[in-house]
């Protein structure tokens, strides 16, 4: 599997072979799909919480008897029903997360980093590099390459100035070899990957 190599400048300086075992398998929809639920559940910070009628002020004297009165028993002003009342079932803090096994995680990245291979969704660059975080720089960049639209750059260890050159421009994401993950690949549009990113990334996962 032959991909281009291009440079910043968006042309091409050579062609370098995919790995079979990390860009050529048949993509698992239902691993992927389980690793991304996964991913937006431990991002959730469960911060969210009410009070319940056992919690909110007053409340504490039965606002008229039982019986006679022709209106309907109560037995609290700060039962569900009544204005300023509690909430039913109300949403306290709680942990979202949960752990998958690393098999999965491990195929599900695969399949993702595939599915962008088959769709001729990756593109490859001698080097990225910086001198100064410069946006105007960096977009016309992406433009050269084609990725212009939702890019996820691919560096082999952390580049500040590529950082800071990409994190102004809608919809690109900036992230290293070791830290990529499904839910990052599946949402970009292409992913543009440094030459010594990839050789991690199929040194780690081939």
């Amino acid at each position: 599997m032959l991909t281009k190599v291009y440079n910043m400048a968006g042309k091409q300086v050579g062609e370098i072979e995919l790995s079979e075992a990390v860009f050529g398998i048949e993509p698992n929809q239902a691993v992927v799909h389980d690793v991304v639920k996964n991913h937006l559940a431990n991002c959730r910070q469960g911060t969210q919480s009410a009070l319940t009628r056992a919690e909110v002020s007053g409340g504490g004297r039965k606002p008229w008897r039982q019986k006679g009165t022709g209106r309907a028993r109560q037995g609290s002003t700060r039962a569900p029903q009544w204005t300023h009342g509690g909430i039913v079932f109300a949403p306290k803090p709680r942990d979202y997360s949960y752990t998958l096994n690393k098999k999965a995680k491990r195929l599900a990245l695969k399949s993702a980093l595939s599915a962008k291979a088959a769709a001729a969704k990756i593109v490859v660059i001698d080097e990225i590099k910086m001198d100064a975080p410069k946006t105007k720089e960096f977009a016309a960049f992406l433009a050269a390459v084609d990725a212009a639209k939702k890019p996820l750059v691919i560096t082999a260890a952390p580049d500040q100035n590529v950082v800071k050159s990409g994190r102004n421009i809608p919809g690109c994401e900036v992230t290293f070899a070791n830290l990529i993950n499904v839910y990052d690949i599946v949402n970009a549009d292409k992913l543009v990957v440094d030459q010594a990113a990839l050789a991690k990334i199929v040194e780690v996962f081939a």
